[in-house]
């Protein structure tokens, strides 16, 4: 069934769909939000383990939609829920932890700064940090982030302070400080997506632990359900719909996109007429719906008549380790240790960029620090172990008694994910999710210097973990990705044959559609990718107005 048309449809209502439809809502344009998961209200976001974190209150059964993985071209596919975000209304931003890093200026001219690197396909944002400041200052703002501007060798340039003070940080981050001036390191108070103070009429946040993973009860999160949707609504101008997966994004003769296809809650074929699509489903399943809205004018996909819909496709690399602190041997010593504080507060961004290639790299990332997280049932299995290194009877108990007289300090490592041809979103024809739609199939290979990088990192976080002198220190890993930081598959430029949307994140092939997840983005850079991709989309949605606004 037809809807009455409006002006913008956009799909996807996360970290860069609601920023548009806050601001063209309040330019007066008419807007539908589609987006397939639930609306929630911070009623239902409960401190439960099981719910949140083992079934699909975010995440969907890989039963049911699947993705496919595979390690390389040559490797088979296995069905996971990997790459998904979130599939409520506020996306990936209502379960995130908020942590919010601006990129660099370097980041937006890796190709200029590298030089060529073989196996990987580097290229020049064709915008400049410069032209994106204006934009994070916005993103910050309107979402409420709690910071400290402080001085540092890959300090990016401010224009304003954060709009709120830090977050209240452990007492332990005095001891990470000291720790790193004693290594000639200059550690930052992490800047983060949670007010701490009342904010918009939204209450500061109150210290329960469970950021990451779960959705904020308080509305203290800076999730785009909490600051962003409100406010749009509010215009009078948007309509959020929730449970409407999008399918297919039709066009005309002219081959202008006309109207999406979706499915309502009750599974029935709906058509929402729009003179403008804005997509922002995440960048793989952003390609996916390009990839499988298919026509006579664009049969490889919508905007894919160069096929690189899919193509270049990054996630943030990964590398991790925890310092063991056993409570009772280290009370005397430091009596705060046992302090709820649950925020640590510290990150370390010293070999963000590395002035020469002798450790094999040159674009490095972001240390970041933070407690273990606490949840319980996740803790057991790590403990508990399976195979032949599975624990059980007497020595289970003894291990978890330890986890239960500690605490786990760890870090995180945000670092460069180099695109390369081995990096890609494809379609599936042969496997297909509950509404019978081929799904996202993303193969996955490493540029090796992607590996040197991370291993370099760890180890030099475990410097400072070990200048704490913990009862014990853990390499979780140095080879990882995070699926659920990921960008690329539709990258901006200003050539069409090598890119997919022009400098306003418009398809190059079909200018009344706009791709505003991190898709857009050419390189990953060191940090997480949410504040970036809100900057940029109220970067776009500013543009939009400015062209189209009669």
């Amino acid at each position: 069934m037809a809807r009455d048309p409006v002006d913008v449809c956009i799909i996807g209502s996360g970290a860069g769909g609601a920023p548009m439809a806050l601001e063209l809502g309040r330019a007066g344009f008419k807007v539908v939000v589609l987006e397939k998961g639930r609306w929630h209200k911070k009623e239902d976001f409960v401190h439960d383990e099981i719910l949140n974190s083992r079934r699909n209150f975010f995440m969907p059964l890989p039963w049911d939609e699947p993705h496919l993985v595979r390690g390389g071209v040559d490797a088979p596919f296995r069905r996971t829920n990997e790459a998904w975000t979130a599939n409520v209304v506020g996306g990936g931003t209502v379960h995130m932890s908020g942590y919010f890093y601006r990129l660099k200026p370097m980041d937006f001219r890796l190709r200029s700064e590298l030089g060529p690197v073989p196996g990987a396909n580097l290229a020049d944002w064709p915008i400049r940090y410069e032209d994106l400041a204006p934009y994070y200052d916005r993103a910050e703002e309107e979402l409420g982030v709690s910071g400290e501007v402080q001085p540092h060798p890959f300090a990016e340039p401010r224009h304003k302070p954060y709009p709120l003070p830090p977050l209240w940080a452990h007492p332990i981050a005095k001891e990470i400080d000291a720790a790193c001036s004693a290594l000639g390191l200059h550690p930052l108070t992490t800047a983060r997506g949670i007010i701490s103070r009342n904010y918009r009429g939204r209450a500061a946040c109150h210290y329960c632990a469970l950021c990451g993973s779960y959705g904020c009860e308080s509305d203290s999160k800076s999730s785009t359900l909490a600051a962003l949707i409100p406010a749009a609504v509010a215009t009078g101008n948007v309509e959020i719909r929730p449970q409407s997966m999008a399918t297919e994004i039709e066009v005309d003769a002219a081959g202008r996109a006309k109207s999406v296809v979706y499915l309502d809650a009750n599974g029935v074929r709906q058509e929402q007429p729009a003179k403008f699509v804005v997509v922002s489903a995440t960048a793989v399943e952003s390609a996916r719906l390009l990839l499988n809205s298919q026509s006579g004018r664009f049969p490889r996909g919508l905007g894919n008549n160069n096929g690189l819909v899919g193509k270049n496709l990054v996630f943030s690399s990964f590398g991790q380790s925890k310092a063991i602190f056993r409570v009772s041997s280290r009370k005397k010593e430091w009596p705060w240790l046992s302090d709820p504080a649950p925020f640590v507060q510290r990150s370390v961004q010293d070999f963000y960029a590395m002035p020469d290639a002798r450790h094999g790299f040159r674009k490095g990332g972001t240390i970041g620090f933070m407690w273990s997280h606490p949840n319980p049932i996740y803790a057991a299995i790590n403990i508990a172990g399976t195979g032949r290194r599975g624990l059980f009877g007497k020595a289970l108990k003894d291990a978890l008694r330890e986890y239960r007289d500690s605490k786990i300090l760890e870090f995180e490592i945000y670092g460069e994910f180099l695109p390369n041809d081995g990096t890609f979103v494809s379609v599936e024809p042969g496997v297909k999710d509950k509404y019978g739609l081929p799904v996202a199939a993303i193969t996955l290979t490493r540029h090796p210097t992607d590996l040197v990088m991370t291993k370099y990192l760890v180890e030099r976080g475990e410097e400072i973990l070990k200048a704490l002198h913990p009862d014990r220190l853990e390499r979780v890993g140095i080879a990882g990705e995070t699926t659920i930081l990921q960008g690329g598959t539709c990258r901006f430029g200003k050539d069409p044959a090598q890119s997919v949307l022009d400098p306003e994140c418009r398809l190059h092939e079909v200018p009344n559609v706009y791709v505003v997840d991190g898709s857009f983005m050419p390189s990953s850079g060191g940090v997480p990718f949410t504040l970036t991709i809100v900057a940029n989309a109220f970067r776009v949605a500013n543009l939009f107005v400015k062209r189209h606004k009669g």
